[in-house]
């Protein structure tokens, strides 16, 4: 076993599926919110957000839609009040299809080799982080 916690194996017919899937949807979220502002012209926005829809409050991903198609205009600061990590998440949509779309191409899969204690760390710092997006967008942007 590698001591890294990632590893590029060769990939199954079964996980070229699951990669080539995932790399199409997250192609479909960037088209969307690429004319995200054209479809709110037109009042084709997608549905309100779920949980606002339940509970009459915000979601901490709030703003994400938004942010996205400001990082396409090129307007970080919009994108950063929309949502904190939404550049963040932007890029990493970016670079995560890329990695996708050419590991199915060299028939390469990325496989995560953690501990279940490594992967109890990376839950909390994830919610610690959307904690401190969520406190940024409310208490310092004030929406």
């Amino acid at each position: 076993m590698s001591a890294l916690p990632l590893a590029v194996t060769r990939a199954l017919p079964a996980e070229r599926a699951r990669d080539l899937a995932i790399a199409g949807a997250l192609v479909l979220w960037l088209v969307y919110t690429r004319i995200y502002w054209v479809l709110q012209a037109a009042h084709l926005g997608g549905p309100l957000c779920p949980f606002y829809y339940v509970t009459g409050h915000p979601c901490p991903f709030c703003g994400g839609t938004r942010s996205f198609a400001y990082m396409w205009r090129g307007d970080l600061s919009d994108a950063v009040r929309m949502y904190p990590l939404g550049p963040a998440l932007f890029a990493g949509t970016i670079a995560g299809v890329g990695g996708l779309v050419s590991g199915a191409i060299t028939g390469r899969t990325w496989t995560p080799r953690l501990t279940p204690v490594q992967w109890r760390g990376i839950g909390a710092g994830a919610a610690v982080v959307l904690a401190i997006s969520w406190a940024l967008k409310w208490f310092v942007f004030g929406n």
